[in-house]
């Protein structure tokens, strides 16, 4: 399935940064039970690799999971290895989009300006990622979505939530990277659920 599949069942991807091995896949049920259908675990996190393999191995068939954060093109590999079907970067890096491609993985990277959004394009990337959102606007994603090519997903990506995912909609955001708004190290599944569906709702 392509990114456009995902993101249409929902448009939510939920980071889960520092998430731990031994709760990802708790958390992960609390997600996929209130409809979230990406779930992106960044390499900053407590043993990364090991926390999507479990939740790939366990919701694979319903959720599309990856990883985040990926800056060196060499950890493409291992994370396919693993099960995971998605790589996003925090920079404009084509090398890393390419090395996700070879391993049969979507990317998903990070860009600021239009030079970098077509770089990444020409890549191969299936999806760009606007980070930091806080320092664009609905507006400046507006901007973009004109010179991008016809059918181009970007997803804002820092400082996303409820309050302001209605203006970035109307923007035309494909899909919205969530990251504390939806999952702090410390969270139970309880909380996380809860957050899904205020997310969910907005």
């Amino acid at each position: 399935m392509g990114m456009n599949d995902w993101l249409s069942r929902c448009p939510l991807v939920a980071i889960l940064r520092g998430v731990r091995p031994e709760e990802a896949e708790a958390i992960g049920e609390a997600l996929v039970g209130e409809g979230l259908a990406v779930i992106e675990v960044p390499l900053n996190s407590p043993e990364p690799v090991e926390s999507i393999r479990r939740l790939a191995a366990r919701f694979g068939d319903r959720a599309l999971v990856g990883a985040g954060t990926v800056t060196d093109p060499a950890d493409c590999a291992r994370i396919a290895a693993a099960g995971g079907k998605l790589v996003v970067t925090p920079h404009a890096d084509p090398e890393v989009v390419r090395a996700a491609k070879a391993s049969g993985m979507l990317a998903v990277p990070g860009f600021f300006t239009p030079a970098e959004a077509f770089a990444l394009l020409k890549a191969g990337a299936d999806a760009l990622k606007l980070f930091p959102a806080e320092a664009g606007s609905p507006a400046v994603l507006k901007a973009l979505l004109a010179v991008l090519p016809r059918g181009t997903m970007l997803l804002p990506v820092g400082g996303i939530d409820a309050g302001n995912i209605p203006a970035w909609r109307a923007a035309g955001a494909a899909g919205f990277g969530i990251g504390g708004a939806i999952y702090r190290p410390g969270d139970t599944p309880a909380i996380v659920a809860a957050k899904a569906r205020a997310l969910m709702a907005a």
